[in-house]
Order: C-alpha cells, then structure tokens, then sequence
C-alpha cells in the first residue's frame, strides 16, 4: 500500500462518519420534493451505473461465479434495499426521527452480542463497555426528539419495519463480511444496488406516485446522495468491513445521531443543549473504546 492509501484508510472512520450523517439532512431536503421510496430507487439505480461504468473503465475483475454475483446482489437487498428503504418508509408513515435513531443506534449493539457467534470474533471487555457507554450517549443525544415526539400514536407496522430496517444493516454487514469480501469493491458495489433497486423499485411502484418535481434542490440533493453518499460513503464502509471487524465498523452508527444534532444546530438552527453535549462526549468516549484493539 502506497502512503496516501495508507493514510486514506487511517481517516475512513471518520470520513465515513462525516459523509454518512448527511444522509438525515439530505432526506430533510428531499421530502418536500419527491416521495422516499422513489427518490431511493433513482439514487439507487444512478450510483449502481455510475460504479459499473467506472468499473468497466477501469476493467475491474466481476465475479467469476453464479454464487458471487448473488452473494453481492443479495448483500445489496441487506445493506440498502431493507434497510434505507425500510428505514426511510417508516418515517414517512410517522415515525418520528428521533426514535427511528434509537432504533437505529441498537444496531451496533446487536452487532457485538451477535459477532463472536456468527464470524468468531472476539468482543474485549472494553468494547463491550464502549457498546454500553456509546448507547447512552446516543440516547442523551436525541433526548429532546424523544420527549417531543413520542412513539405515542405510531403504529405498531411502521415501528416493526423500522426495527427490521435495522436487523437487516446488522444482517447485511455480517452477510458482506462472510461472502462478500473477497470481491472487487468496484464491481461488488454496482452488483449492490441491482439488490437495492430490486427492492426499493417494486415498493415504490405499488405505494407511491413516483414524485420528484425535478427542481434544483431535487436534483442537487439527489447528486450528493448518488456521488457522496452511496458511491464514497458506501466504499468507506465496505473497506472497513472488508479489513476490520464488522463489530467494531457497526461502533461507528453510534456517532451518526452525534454528528447530524450537530449538523442540524449548525444549518437549521435546532437546539443543542447541555445534555446532549454531555451525550456527544460520552458517545465518543464510548466508540473510541469501541474501535480500540485489545
């Protein structure tokens, strides 16, 4: 590995992080243009042909077998179709952002209870204790959305897809870890979003009338979700799991909520207390120990 490259996968964690908590901002900015399931299919489909157009470029090696060509296309169902798409629906059925980044924030969590048994890795005390200091930290974090908007009135349906939105990123990465990572990112990631669409693209067909008013927002919002968010954001995150523990990558969602309330004070002028800045400290504190090597 040249220096640079080195250097690049040194700052992943915290690109990514940077890159990844925009994804709430960017959905704020869509929803009055276009309806989320479609808006997902369009991003969806417009990264998965600008990676394999790169890919064909560059001849990047494609999977040599049926079974790598599904191992990717059936990880892309996991890691986009289920989970943005569950998440992004359930929202929009009611659920309030602040409890969709709770349920968000168990991942991890669940991660690191299920890592040692599905990949044998090996969890260190300190991790653990990282796991449970990062939880609460998230929780002080997105206080303030809890207290003003309950689950109170959410249906039971839109709560379950949100958890199962969840389940499938944590299946998703265990899924990329164990059969996926042998594969060239280039091609893997194109043949990811042939699953996304596969998903999202029916849903959106069935439910939703398939608004986008092709505005300057809209379209600038989608070019910072195609370029931005699933084309570096995404690399970033299969490289880390592809060379780390998938416990230890999943650490990272704790910090997302962290990063948007602070991105939401700057841009949009939401309140930042006192708590969730005590929330922001612990959060860190936690991940750190988290990603910290035994």
């Amino acid at each position: 590995m040249t220096p640079r490259s080195n250097l690049i996968i040194k700052l992943a964690p915290v690109i990514f992080v940077l890159i990844w908590s925009t994804g709430w901002i960017s959905a704020k900015y869509a929803a009055p243009h276009a309806d989320p399931l479609w808006f997902l299919t369009l991003r969806f489909a417009a990264a998965g042909l600008v990676i394999a157009l790169f890919a064909f470029t560059v001849r990047a090696p494609w999977p040599t077998s049926r079974s790598g060509w599904l191992h990717a296309i059936f990880a892309g169902v996991l890691l986009h179709g289920l989970y943005l798409g569950g998440v992004w629906w359930a929202v929009k059925q009611g659920v309030p952002a602040g409890i969709s980044g709770l349920l968000a924030a168990l991942q991890p969590l669940v991660t690191i209870v299920l890592a040692p048994t599905l990949l044998n890795e090996r969890i260190a005390p300190l991790q653990w204790a990282g796991a449970a200091l990062g939880f609460v930290g998230v929780m002080l974090v997105i206080s303030p959305k809890l207290a003003l908007g309950g689950a109170s009135g959410v249906g039971l349906v839109p709560l379950a897809i949100n958890i199962c939105g969840t389940l499938a990123l944590t299946a998703g990465s265990f899924y990329q870890k164990r059969f996926v990572s042998g594969g060239d990112l280039r091609t893997v990631t194109a043949l990811q979003y042939v699953g996304a669409v596969l998903v999202v693209a029916p849903l959106a067909l069935l439910t939703e009338d398939l608004r986008f008013d092709q505005t300057f927002e809209a379209w600038a919002v989608l070019a910072w979700s195609v370029i931005v968010l699933s084309v570096i954001a995404i690399s970033l995150m299969l490289v880390m799991i592809n060379r780390g523990q998938v416990s230890r990558v999943s650490a990272l969602n704790y910090l997302v909520p962290t990063v948007v309330a602070a991105q939401a004070w700057v841009m949009f002028g939401e309140t930042l207390n006192a708590v969730q800045g005590a929330g922001m400290v612990l959060t860190a504190c936690g991940v750190y120990l988290t990603m910290k090597r035994a």
